[in-house]
């Protein structure tokens, strides 16, 4: 079991730890669901490695999609917005191309499957979000 430095209450530890495991369920629901609604979109393996594939996504939307989608700003401001859903499907087609890189069994076939996988994965992790953080909202 890991256990905080010495110095690091265990509350800040588990104030830290949580919201990154509870995002990392939300995006493997969500890509799940995507695997099931999207044709092109599949999964073959078991939880575990699907969990790695959730991983490799948040980490792929973390770092590399705010410095695309600065990149890109100008294209997301001229089409009010709708370019971002393509930045979004490169996204999701970036974690395809490494998930099988690292033999996790997630596969995106073209980016037409990414894109609407990525429209799928927004909505099913924005309706999510909202259910957890209300939630939240009455627990506090």
């Amino acid at each position: 079991m890991l256990h905080p430095p010495p110095d690091v209450p265990a509350s800040q530890v588990e104030d830290t730890l949580m919201p990154l495991l509870i995002r990392l369920f939300v995006n493997a629901a969500a890509l799940w669901v995507a695997t099931r609604i999207v044709t092109g979109v599949t999964y073959s393996g078991a939880l575990l490695p699907f969990l790695g594939v959730a991983l490799v996504f948040g980490v792929v939307n973390a770092f590399l999609r705010p410095l695309l989608k600065f990149v890109t700003f100008p294209l997301i401001i001229l089409t009010f917005g709708i370019f971002a859903l393509v930045v979004n499907g490169l996204m999701l087609w970036l974690t395809s191309t490494l998930s099988g890189s690292l033999g996790l069994g997630f596969h995106v076939r073209g980016f037409g499957a990414a894109f609407w996988g990525a429209l799928v994965v927004s909505i099913v992790s924005t309706l999510l979000g909202m259910f957890i953080h209300d939630r939240d909202e009455r627990n506090d």
